[in-house]
């Protein structure tokens, strides 16, 4: 499948090339500005539109949000928006993308298509800050039929940001958590959990049949230019075109799997984690001590502000001139 985006324009293409020769990263000229307009929308996102809109829905208690708490906030609603778009189009290349289905280990391994590019492109928006390990992986390409599959772990993403979001707007424990609770769970488990290590098995068996293939082409002597600076226009012959000499170097193979043993692991225990957490929201008293932490912070306040502070087992005026002595009780 042909990438559905606009191509890069021509400028950009020719000021990314040197780079992306130097990084051998084949295919980034084409979707180099797919990342550079994702991460502006992302920076805009956060600077401008989440909060003029978060004044506008909870003016009242968006207000009451500290600095720290605003920043998270804001990162939050980014991540919310990053998860539900690049998951989207995941599903989407997934479900019409043909030639992508029909491909053997060989153009699972080194094949490429546009789509699968944009998918890799709108994850580098993101993760701009991790630009290195990202292009290599990404761009190179290698396993870049994966990469619809393995975005979707994201599809956990928006619900763990709403769990977040329904605790800062004083709803722990209640039924909107709950039922985002168990959606988190779920979510978890079977797109992290179950899906995950399936696919990890997979493009673990298509990898170590690689090493064991090396220079193996599905299209022998298929020409192909380094880094790609025209858009491709055949389906058909996009999809080895950026093979080589079909050889999977063991760094490479070493890394990437190592990264994804990892990862599962890390999987697998934040699902753990994540089930204490969520079961503790609904403990009873959680939101009683959630109110006593409150009160408590604000009495924190009071004082620190010159009115009342209460010390040990005892309340003392503070004036600002006296000093505030400890009793041993």
């Amino acid at each position: 499948m042909l990438d559905p985006f606009l191509p890069s324009p021509a400028l950009l293409t020719q000021a990314i090339t040197p780079v992306a020769s130097f990084f051998n990263l084949t295919t980034l000229p084409l979707h180099a500005h797919e990342a550079f307009l994702t991460c502006a929308f992302y920076t805009i996102l956060y600077l401008s539109i989440a909060p003029r809109l978060s004044r506008l829905v909870i003016p009242d208690v968006y207000a009451s949000f500290n600095t720290r708490t605003r920043i998270n906030w804001n990162v939050h609603i980014v991540s919310f928006v990053q998860s539900c778009l690049v998951c989207s189009v995941s599903l989407w290349v997934l479900w019409v993308d043909d030639k992508r289905a029909n491909l053997d280990w060989k153009g699972r391994v080194w094949g490429y298509t546009g789509a699968t590019g944009l998918i890799q492109a709108l994850a580098l928006g993101y993760f701009m800050w991790d630009f290195f390990m990202c292009a290599r992986l990404g761009f190179r390409p290698f396993v870049n039929f994966y990469a619809p599959t393995f975005i979707l772990y994201e599809l956990s993403s928006p619900f763990l940001n709403i769990h977040w979001a329904l605790d800062k707007l004083h709803l722990t424990g209640s039924t909107y958590q709950l039922v985002n609770g168990l959606c988190l769970i779920t979510t978890f488990f079977c797109c992290r959990l179950m899906w995950g290590t399936y696919q990890s098995l997979r493009v673990f068996m298509d990898v170590w049949t690689a090493l064991a293939s090396p220079g193996t082409h599905a299209v022998p002597a298929a020409p192909f230019e380094i880094p790609a600076t025209v858009p491709s226009v055949n389906e058909k012959a996009e999809v080895m075109r950026f093979a080589g000499d079909a050889i999977v170097p063991l760094w490479l193979a070493a890394t990437y799997l190592g990264s994804n043993v990892v990862l599962n692991g890390l999987n697998w225990w934040w699902f753990g984690k994540m089930v204490k957490t969520i079961r503790g929201r609904f403990e009873p008293g959680v939101r009683e001590r959630g109110e006593t932490k409150k009160e408590k912070g604000e009495e924190g306040k009071a004082g620190a502000n010159g009115v009342v502070m209460s010390v040990g087992s005892g309340a003392v005026a503070d004036g600002g001139a006296e000093k505030v002595r400890k009793r041993r009780v």
